[in-house]
């Protein structure tokens, strides 16, 4: 048995190995018929007359990649491709697409693409191109038409684009712009520049500073601030950094901090802290003590089922709650949780960058549990994760900025922060599903269809193109690195529900703003507005003790007599749902008929007071509080001595008897005449009549109450073992 395992595993590991030659071995070749072959094709392919100059150049420049000429290129389309992808209004532009889908999908094996120069231009300009794609079509801005216009043209016309495969590419002009939807096209086509489920944010993220368009000079920085990151975590594996981390054979390091002196990373538990260096993986966080020298780390687990809690906290020297720069990390396995400090001397970025990559981790794999992921569904959900990481370092290592919870460069956060973000979850873990690691190019590009039956784990695939994950976790066929995850002229589904969702968020941050604006500060400010606001319940109940006190008794006889009668005749069940359809009406008629703009609440804002008689107003609300909760501490304890008959036992007697004639009114008494019962009896205690029996009788009763003992309570004191040990 010994010998048929070494056997498999020899077998496995000669297989890996011709994957990976083969991967390089494919690239070699194609770069090098290239060559060959490049300047011919160039000197075959003509201009189309459906298309824009820009992009007749896109997709002359593709075909020399692909290694087919453009005629060729445009049969294949019209043949693999279906009608409704091939109508005369969108024609250009999927032509365009499918160029240069079939390009980027060979492109991006290329190995270091994102440090290649031409790819950056070549990318640019298919955004640049897939605005305007026709001949008649209108450009989107008039600045980037006569920038590319100005750049298309040359001493010898066309010959610019085709007569050499050292002028072929156009030159990026510095004023060129793209606009979202471009982007949103052509970017997520690698998996490691943009993902399609915050493709839109990433566009946010990066125009920022330019307004509605993304500028090649801030794209070109994004690129090469990308292929840092990837080539840090390339280098990360290695015994200088591992040296006191027990890391698993498929466990990426994907970012480290506290390396530097003057920027520890500082670990609290309980009272005492430590300085350190912090390592996330993508399944754990560990920490390793010390400055310079480094202890043995401790591992915080993030992938297995523990009730793990990560959140944002308040930290500071022996316990104190002073700076809001802490990550907290608790879980079912700890018997305290721990304080991760990242002090600086200005904000809380770097806290809440790492608060945001911890917990893409953690929610990756709920994910993967919750839905319950296959292995190979299971790392390309977390190569999902992982890439967006390093999205995500890459804007702010380049740019310093910083997303917001609705703008986050990661996709499993985004879900759980975004309204409805659920559905993104659902959606994902559908498309999931569907994975097949033998699905061609063929069955991607030609056939929107074959989507729905499989697809390519894209994101793992292009861990293993970038030698980030091992061969033997990319045990995938190197055809299906032909492929990709996007069909022509079709949008994908994660992409729709995105847009759509983010029409709610745009109303969701709208209300949000109204919020923030109403907020007053002070307490007595609060409570001036609150008193305003319920207003209408404060004047109901008013005028209620008004009648149930008999101070017009014309009034309080009409309203006992008529609400007597409305429970006698049984329509006190039809008050509550009258009052909520009088209330829609009212809501309706205000909505369609009431053409009156809403008036501002005008509110008499009180005195205003200083810091000192805030304090003194905080401290008289909270001795309120505690009387209200020390009274009903009382009532509950004497409630106790009844129940267990620690009181007399005249008042034991006699409110067992009361609970046995209630029980029995309840049971054999219609329900109405019960209410009607309840309601005369209070609001007739102040009539003339019995106004001097009913003072006597709660007389009485608050003396009876008076007498019942409240139950014994004992406090014990306070001991911490853990402090102890």
């Amino acid at each position: 048995m010994d010998q048929s395992m070494e056997k498999e595993n020899n077998a496995e590991e000669n297989d890996n190995l011709w994957l990976l030659k083969s991967v390089f071995s494919i690239s070699k070749r194609r770069s090098s018929k290239s060559r060959i072959n490049g300047d011919a094709i160039a000197n075959q392919n003509l201009p189309f007359c459906f298309l824009s100059p820009l992009a007749n150049s896109v997709v002359s420049r593709c075909s020399k990649i692909v290694g087919l000429s453009t005629n060729e290129l445009q049969n294949q389309f019209d043949v693999q491709l279906p009608d409704n992808v091939k109508q005369p209004s969108s024609y250009a532009r999927n032509f365009l697409e499918f160029c240069s889908y079939k390009a980027l999908y060979l492109t991006i094996t290329e190995p270091d693409y994102l440090n290649d120069k031409e790819f950056r231009g070549l990318t640019f300009d298919m955004m640049i191109a897939w605005e305007v794609p026709g001949v008649d079509s209108d450009p989107i801005d008039s600045e980037t038409d006569s920038c590319s216009n100005q750049d298309l043209e040359g001493e010898d016309g066309w010959s610019l684009f085709y007569s050499s495969s050292t002028k072929m590419a156009v030159q990026v002009d510095d004023k060129k712009t793209v606009g979202p939807e471009a982007f949103a096209r052509i970017a997520p086509v690698s998996p490691v520049i943009a993902d399609i489920t915050t493709v839109h944010n990433l566009f946010d993220v990066l125009t920022t500073s330019s307004g509605p368009r993304l500028h090649f000079l801030i794209y070109d920085k994004y690129l090469r601030s990308l292929a840092k990151v990837t080539k840090s975590v390339q280098n990360a594996v290695g015994p200088q950094v591992i040296s006191n981390l027990s890391l698993a054979e498929d466990e990426i390091i994907l970012d480290v901090d506290g390396v530097v002196p003057t920027q520890p990373v500082l670990q609290h538990i309980g009272m005492s802290a430590w300085p350190g260096r912090l390592t996330l993986t993508n399944y754990a966080l560990y920490f390793e003590s010390g400055v310079g020298l480094y202890d043995k780390a401790v591992r915080y687990d993030l992938a297995t089922e523990m009730k793990q809690i990560i959140k944002p906290e308040l930290t500071g020297p022996l316990g104190a709650r002073l700076f809001d720069k802490a990550v907290m990390y608790k879980a079912t396995s700890m018997a305290e949780p721990v304080y991760l400090e990242f002090p600086e001397f200005k904000g809380c970025s770097r806290r809440d960058y790492w608060l945001d990559i911890c917990l893409e981790i953690l929610r990756v794999h709920k994910f993967n549990r919750k839905y319950n992921m296959k292995e190979i569904q299971k790392s390309e959900a977390l190569a999902r994760a992982i890439l967006g990481i390093f999205r995500f370092r890459a804007v702010r290592e380049a740019f310093g900025i910083f997303s917001s919870n609705y703008k986050t460069l990661l996709c499993f956060n985004l879900a759980e922060s975004l309204p409805g973000g659920d559905m993104i979850m659902e959606t994902l873990s559908s498309r999931l599903a569907l994975i097949n690691r033998s699905a061609g190019e063929c069955d991607v590009l030609s056939s929107p269809n074959a989507k729905r039956h499989q697809i390519l784990p894209a994101a793992h695939l292009t861990l293993f193109m970038l030698k980030i994950v091992s061969s033997k976790d990319a045990d995938l066929k190197v055809e299906a690195t032909k492929g990709g995850d996007f069909c022509v002229g079709e949008s994908d589904p994660i992409e729709t529900l995105v847009k759509q969702l983010k029409q709610d968020t745009g109303r969701a941050e709208a209300a949000q703003a109204t919020v923030d604006q109403v907020k007053v500060e002070g307490i007595d400010t609060n409570l001036a507005v609150m008193k305003e606001l319920l207003f209408p319940v404060i004047e109901t109940y008013n005028r209620m003790q008004s009648l149930a006190s008999w101070d017009d008794p014309y009034k309080s006889v009409t309203f006992v007599l008529f609400f007597s009668y409305m429970i006698v005749r049984n329509w006190i069940k039809y008050m509550l749902p009258s009052v909520f359809v009088l209330v829609a009406v009212v809501m309706l008629w205000r909505r369609y008929a009431w053409k009156r703009k809403l008036e501002a609440f005008k509110i008499v804002a009180p005195p205003g007071k200083n810091a000192v008689e805030q304090l003194l107003t905080l401290q008289e609300a909270i001795t309120q509080v505690e009387s209200l909760i020390q009274s009903g501490n009382i009532i509950l304890l004497k409630i106790r001595a009844l129940v267990f008959a620690v009181a007399p036992a005249q008042a034991t007697e006699k409110v067992s008897v009361f609970l046995v004639l209630m029980g029995g009114a309840v049971a054999f008494v219609p329900v109405k005449y019960v209410m009607l019962l309840v309601f005369l009896e209070c609001f007739t205690r102040k009539m003339g009549l019995r106004r001097e029996s009913s003072d006597r009788g709660m007389r009485r009763v608050r003396e009876w109450w008076i007498r019942i003992p409240a139950a014994p309570v004992q406090l014990m004191k306070f001991t911490d073992d853990k402090k102890r040990k």
